[in-house]
């Protein structure tokens, strides 16, 4: 086992154990924090892979980007940020299925490879990335700027229950135009 074996190793046990803690804490914004640790491990094994264009747009655009949206999305809803009582379910069913799962996909691997030395293409360079990215993907990857934004907006709109509530008697809202500069009332 080489340096870079026993890293993998130690990186995927970082991330499988943040990731198992995402999905099994009660609290919401830790479990964004524990994303961003999930994330990060998996940066980290991309430079180990030797693919540090991927590792750095991982970095920047899922933890820099997608972790900070989750974490104003869950602010700007006021959903309960601390333990949550009503999330608390019994973990056996999706433990199992998530184990099953698990194991089917390992046995569909060693069924697939049957243990077999599996040669690497040779690696890409940025030109080539970003050739990929803005030409045959720039559809996808407008698509999902949009579907962020649309989610921000949305977020913000359920946020503000006042946006565009008219009163019950259709008069204009408390204090709408009817204040001076000064804030007060004429």
């Amino acid at each position: 086992m080489t340096g870079a074996d026993a890293l993998l190793l130690a990186l995927g046990a970082v991330a499988v154990g943040a990731g198992a803690l995402v999905v099994t804490t009660r609290h919401l914004v830790r479990a964004g924090l524990y994303l961003v640790v999930c994330l990060g491990a998996l940066a980290g094994v991309y430079l180990v892979l030797a693919a540090e264009l991927v590792a750095w747009v991982q970095v920047l655009i899922y933890v820099g980007a997608v972790v900070v949206l989750l974490l104003f999305a869950v602010m700007l809803t006021r959903a309960p940020i601390g333990a949550s009582d009503d999330l608390d379910r019994p973990g056996w069913p999706a433990a199992l299925i998530g184990g099953g799962v698990g194991l089917g996909l390992a046995a569909l691997l060693v069924d697939a490879y049957r243990w077999t030395r599996v040669d690497l293409p040779a690696p890409g360079t940025a030109e080539r990335l970003g050739e990929q990215v803005f030409r045959t993907w720039v559809l996808p990857f407008e698509v999902l700027s949009v579907l962020l934004l649309s989610a921000l907006v949305g977020a913000v709109v359920l946020s503000r229950p006042d946006i565009g509530r008219r009163p019950a008697d259709g008069r204009a809202p408390a204090g709408a135009g009817n204040q001076n500069r000064a804030g007060g009332r004429p």
